[in-house]
């Protein structure tokens, strides 16, 4: 049997046979050798059925000798396809510009990804491949394959240990592997660790250099926590003063905060706005007119055309624009003191570093005047205390 899409390039008939020897018609035109498939019998005289464009023909002494007439039902297939296109030539003309310009705009780059490097920046590696021809807009049939742009990389790119380059439709990628290198560790001159704040020592752990403070001890800013000089001034021997002192510290934040908090609150309100995008470009499609509301938020969403693995430089784009106002609202005492204090710890947090801990909060002073509320807090925090102090030595 043939396939149906073979059936299709040659073209076949759909036909209605009327008559009362309609089953002897049938017959007949099976014993010629015809081609016959879908038949249908409905009653005695009626049959439809399908056939080859190319046995139609043979029809006409079978229908003769049996006095059935026929008439066709329907046309499909390859030659009544290309005979409606041949009449609408405007049409035609448009499918081929459209498939010729698919294939003009697949034979481009259009998109340069760079994946893997992270000490090499990424604008060196596209200057490298743009040496190598490769860049946006070029015309791929112009680059080299994939292997040759790669070692071309790899040449120009000597921190690497691989490169590899993956050409797939209209975007490139490209894959580095950095060379491991030995990390280099900076220079680092005879040193103290000293007071960066007034602080009570907590905990201190010399790694290296001599300790001078105890926990509980209370020290200035600037004061020896580790020295960096050993022995007595006979044997005397300056090192790099190592380790970690924390202490505890004392902040006082002054906090205000308004009752009245105003923040932007969407209306439900919306409109859409669509356009046909060309590359950077838009054409706006719909969505024409003047908005119904003054204050609004955008919220993009586009799509660019694909066919398998070729992403073209057209697509389209919709923006959703919702309407927005600014709403008030009115906090009690006991809230604005709840979110002045949650601002307080975080500005304090940030100032103290990561490893700090608020071991205590007082509010010593608070207020409400002015549709605002005042606080002044007081706060103990333990953090890391030290920082370095250079050992200058004589003569230098």
């Amino acid at each position: 049997m043939q396939s149906a899409v073979l059936k299709w390039i040659q073209g076949y008939v759909k036909i209605e046979v009327k008559g009362e020897r309609a089953a002897e018609f049938i017959n007949r035109a099976l014993s010629k050798g015809l081609s016959l498939w879908d038949i249908r019998v409905s009653g005695d005289k009626l049959v439809e059925l399908c056939l080859p464009c190319r046995d139609a023909l043979r029809l006409r002494p079978l229908l003769k000798e049996t006095g059935c007439r026929m008439h066709p039902l329907k046309r499909e297939g390859l030659p009544f396809a290309a005979r409606k296109l041949a009449k609408r030539k405007t049409f035609l003309a448009g499918g081929v510009a459209f498939i010729a310009s698919l294939f003009i705009l697949s034979s481009f780059v259009w998109s340069i990804k760079v994946e893997g490097n992270v000490k090499i920046g990424t604008q060196t590696i596209l200057d490298a491949a743009r040496k190598e021809g490769l860049y946006l807009h070029q015309w791929k049939y112009r680059m080299g394959d994939s292997e040759k742009l790669s070692f071309g990389l790899q040449t120009h790119l000597p921190g690497t240990s691989w490169v590899g380059v993956e050409i797939k439709g209209t975007q490139v990628t490209i894959k580095i592997v950095e060379a491991d290198k030995p990390e280099e560790k900076p220079l680092v001159s005879p040193r103290n660790l000293v007071a960066s704040k007034h602080a009570v020592v907590t905990e201190i752990q010399a790694k290296r250099g001599r300790p001078l403070v105890q926990p509980n001890a209370y020290v200035r800013k600037g004061d020896v926590l580790i020295s960096g000089t050993l022995g007595d001034e006979a044997n005397q021997k300056i090192v790099v003063a190592d380790g970690y002192v924390k202490g505890m510290v004392w902040y006082t934040s002054k906090i205000e905060v308004p009752i009245v908090q105003t923040y932007e609150t969407y209306t439900g309100e919306s409109k859409t706005r669509n356009y046909l995008v060309f590359g950077s470009k838009g054409l706006q499609v719909s969505g024409y007119g003047k908005l119904p509301f003054e204050h609004y938020q955008t919220i993009p969403e586009q799509k660019m055309l694909q066919w398998r693995s070729f992403r073209l430089p057209v697509g389209w784009l919709s923006e959703k624009l919702m309407a927005s106002e600014t709403v008030e609202r009115k906090l009690d005492p006991a809230e604005a003191k709840a979110i002045g204090l949650e601002r307080a710890r975080a500005d304090l947090m940030s100032e103290a570093g990561k490893d700090a801990r608020i071991v205590t909060e007082k509010i010593l002073h608070e207020k409400s005047e002015n549709g605002k509320v005042y606080m002044e807090v007081h706060f103990e925090v333990e953090e890391f205390i030290m920082e370095e102090q250079p050992i200058v030595q004589q003569g230098e």
